[in-house]
């Protein structure tokens, strides 16, 4: 609406049809009279007088504008322009109020943020604070407590020591009142010893007389008394020398009795001793054999059922039940048939080594081995050779003996065989081990008809040189695979759970999961693990069932017990020392395994 009062107007007016009007009159003289008064004020009271300065001309030149959009015939359009621009600048002026109470309202917001921000802090310091001071306060409570330990231990040791200290003067008082109750005991001992001489003494000096014609009587008496007995004797011996003399059929029937008497003697002793050898050779068993399948009297006597079994028990495969790897098992099926037939056109038997880890079945073999061939068997052990000392080798021999009278031919087993077959040039053997290592090489130079030699060792890196050049075959029985665990697994089972379970036993009843994946994951859980140790998982799982309360196997007894057995087997490795790691064989690829 400036335009209105004539301020800053760029329109000239225009009169009622739209001409332009002419411009007004030009400001009078008062007026400017006036403005070249105002040029001599300062510039501070220009602008108080203006402030007061009320200009006339611009009235009339707003009242001249009024009338002539009065009329225009455009001046309602005008006036609603004019509506219209207030009406905008109103509306700016609330938007710009609203913008302003909005942005009132966001700065709260803001504030009521970084006040709950500073809250937020405060409470994170002072539960960071409160977490100090409760580590500080526990570390005091702990320090206090570590020094009550300590004062305790202290006054514990204190005390044990003081006890110490009074129980060794207590000791060392008894040890003095023992030594002067002996040292008196014993001067009473001497007195008393003394005073009976003395008295002795005494007795004999008043009794001399007496004693010494006692004693001459009595020599007297035996002087002739064996005086008498000799010329007896003399006369007695004189007249039947005298007579058997005169007599030659007499001489020559005592010289034949005595002949006669010492030839008795000296065959009675050796009857006695073939006897006895024979005795121990057929009927008994040496001493350092601990089992054997040969028929013996005394074994039969003792326990006449298995020998009744053992005489009626037929050969049988020597690999049946066995669970090994393919190669390993063509192998000792050629070892067992070449045996059989070895001893079936009584031939040279081969000696053999087999050596591998504790617990992979070479005792095993060496039993079905015998039982296939038709041998008799003998296990005897290496460390029972060591304790004998010097017997050793007289041990060694009559085993050796023993082994050569047998007719079925002898296969002799001798496991941990290490423990006295050392290297000679050890300086840990004995001069009783080294002799006994040199009788067994000589009993062994040459391959024999009669009986078979295998040797069974864990470490065989320590058999002497002369022992490896007797050995004609070596076999290595290693840990089973994965495939030979799970059958092994699946094996023992079958035998010392489903069995026992199928046959109806009391307080031994399974649940019903599937086996198969189970035993599956049992085999991969047993990694490392020997046959010996499956073996024992089974027993477990026996003894697990018979330990719970209803006598029912479960999925989860049977995994806690594999569990179990695996975590043992793991703390025996670990107890192993560097050497024990490096001779214990535990190779997983292409395993091989005996089985019952």
């Amino acid at each position: 609406m400036s335009w209105l009062f004539g301020y800053k107007s760029q329109v000239p007016p225009q009169g009622g049809d739209g001409a332009p009007e002419p411009p007004g009159p030009p400001p009078s003289s008062a007026g400017a009279g006036q403005m070249a008064g105002d040029a001599n004020l300062t510039k501070a009271e220009r602008k108080a007088m203006e402030a007061y300065r009320f200009d006339s001309s611009a009235l009339e030149r707003a009242a001249e504008a009024a009338r002539t959009l009065e009329r225009s015939k455009h001046a309602r359009e005008a006036l609603e322009l004019s509506k219209l621009q207030e009406t905008t600048r109103q509306q700016e002026y609330l938007a710009k109020v609203k913008e302003y109470e909005a942005h009132i309202e966001t700065s709260k917001v803001e504030q009521k943020r970084v006040d709950h921000e500073e809250r937020r802090k405060t409470l994170a310091e002072e539960t960071k604070q409160q977490q100090q001071r409760a580590q500080y306060q526990d570390q005091l409570a702990r320090k206090r407590y570590e020094e009550q330990l300590a004062q305790q231990q202290r006054v514990q040791e204190d005390n044990l020591r003081k006890q110490e200290e009074s129980v060794a003067k207590q000791e060392a008082m008894r040890r003095k009142t023992i030594e002067h109750e002996m040292e008196l005991r014993e001067k009473n001992k001497m007195k008393l010893l003394e005073a009976e001489l003395r008295a002795k003494a005494k007795v004999d000096r008043e009794n001399r007389d007496l004693t010494l014609e006692q004693i001459r009587l009595k020599a007297e008496e035996n002087r002739i008394t064996v005086m008498e007995g000799i010329k007896t004797a003399g006369s007695v011996l004189g007249q039947g020398a005298t007579a058997l003399l005169t007599d030659w059929n007499k001489v020559v029937t005592t010289v034949g009795g005595l002949s006669l008497l010492a030839l008795g003697v000296y065959t009675a002793k050796g009857a006695t001793g073939v006897t006895a050898r024979y005795v121990e050779a057929r009927i008994g068993k040496p001493s350092l054999v601990n089992e054997t399948s040969r028929f013996s009297l005394l074994e039969a006597l003792k326990h006449p059922i298995e020998t009744v079994k053992r005489l009626k028990h037929k050969p049988t495969d020597a690999l049946q039940g066995v669970v090994l790897q393919p190669k390993l098992e063509e192998r000792l099926r050629d070892i067992a048939i070449a045996t059989k037939n070895t001893k079936n056109n009584q031939g040279l038997y081969r000696n053999i080594l087999m050596h591998g880890p504790p617990g992979t079945g070479k005792t095993m073999f060496a039993k079905r081995l015998a039982t296939h061939s038709g041998m008799d068997y003998a296990i005897m052990t290496g460390g029972d050779v060591g304790p004998m000392g010097r017997d050793a080798v007289t041990a060694i021999h009559k085993v050796f003996d023993w082994a050569n009278t047998s007719r079925r031919g002898l296969l002799l087993f001798i496991d941990e065989a290490d423990a006295f077959l050392r290297k000679r040039s050890s300086e840990q053997i004995s001069e009783d081990m080294r002799s006994a290592l040199n009788a067994f090489l000589y009993r062994t130079g040459e391959q024999n008809p009669r009986f078979m030699l295998v040797l069974a060792s864990n470490t065989p890196e320590q058999f002497d040189y002369a022992i490896n050049d007797r050995l004609d075959e070596m076999v290595e029985f290693t840990l089973p695979g994965l495939e030979e665990r799970e059958r092994l697994v699946r094996l023992y089972f079958d035998k010392f759970v489903l069995q026992p379970a199928a046959e109806g036993k009391k307080r031994f009843k399974v649940e019903q999961w599937d086996y198969g994946t189970v035993c599956s994951k049992m085999a991969k859980m047993c990694e490392g693990m020997s046959g010996r140790e499956i073996s024992k998982l089974g027993v477990s799982w026996q003894a697990a069932c018979y330990a719970s309360e209803e006598g029912v196997l479960t999925e989860q007894m049977v995994l806690d017990r594999c569990e179990a057995a695996a975590r043992q087997h793991r703390q025996k490795m670990a107890w192993l020392s560097e050497q024990e790691k490096l001779d214990h064989k535990s190779i997983t690829g292409g395993k091989g395994f005996l089985t019952q």
